[in-house]
């Protein structure tokens, strides 16, 4: 099925711009001494540099030197309108101005060498979407059962010390016997001149081993 082609009113109107432009920098140019097919080459050399910093500004809105390349080629081709408008003797082209057109293939040479060599910043990275759906998080089981922990070691209770026994307490001498065994030490004193023994009193009351102990100790007897 064949497409009906429409007339652009923007698109006719930058042909009948561009073909302007290109016959006053060629006018310019043959005017300036460049005949033949150097006077064509000239508006071509002029736009393509024009084109080179435009795609470049695309890329790289913050290079300077693409702005300045820009700069270049716009004011070569609305100098070359304005000249070609009346306002420049055709005929009698000043010097300056044919020293301008015989150096401008070395300077675009030069521009659109650099903006096509010169190295572009790297794209930001594009940042994720808000409304992205996150991806769903999977639940992990493990299959196998894990091993049971350790049981703890039985601890063996520490054993305190064993209260130190008392010492056996002397066994309570009653005041009557303490006085009769004091009597028969004093009189065995009395009749050898020196203390009674423990045994030999142990052995005239007839008492046990506490009990004559004692007593002796309340007596002082050896």
């Amino acid at each position: 099925m064949s497409r009906s082609i429409r007339p652009d009113a923007v698109l006719v109107q930058a042909v009948i711009a561009g073909a302007l432009s290109f016959a006053h920098l060629h006018d310019l140019a043959e005017a300036a001494g460049q005949t033949g097919w150097k006077a064509w080459a000239y508006p071509v050399s002029v736009d393509l540099l024009l084109v080179a910093a435009w795609r470049r500004l695309r890329t790289a809105r913050r290079d300077r030197s693409a702005w300045t390349w820009f700069v270049i080629a716009l004011t070569a081709s609305l100098g070359a309108n304005i000249a070609t408008a009346g306002l420049l003797d055709l005929d009698h082209v000043p010097a300056w101005l044919r020293i301008l057109v015989a150096g401008w293939p070395a300077l675009a040479f030069l521009g659109g060498t650099l903006l096509v060599h010169s190295p572009t910043d790297p794209p930001a990275p594009a940042a994720q979407a808000v409304d992205e759906p996150a991806a769903p998080e999977v639940e992990m089981h493990r299959t196998d059962e894990p091993a049971p922990d350790p049981a703890p070691a039985e601890t063996v209770p520490e054993l305190a010390p064993a209260p130190p026994q008392p010492a056996p307490s002397a066994p309570a001498v009653p005041a009557a016997l303490l006085d009769h065994a004091r009597k028969i030490a004093d009189a065995h004193r009395a009749s050898t001149g020196s203390p009674m023994p423990a045994e030999a009193l142990s052995a005239r009351l007839q008492l046990p081993a506490p009990t004559a102990d004692a007593i002796a100790a309340e007596l002082q007897l050896t």
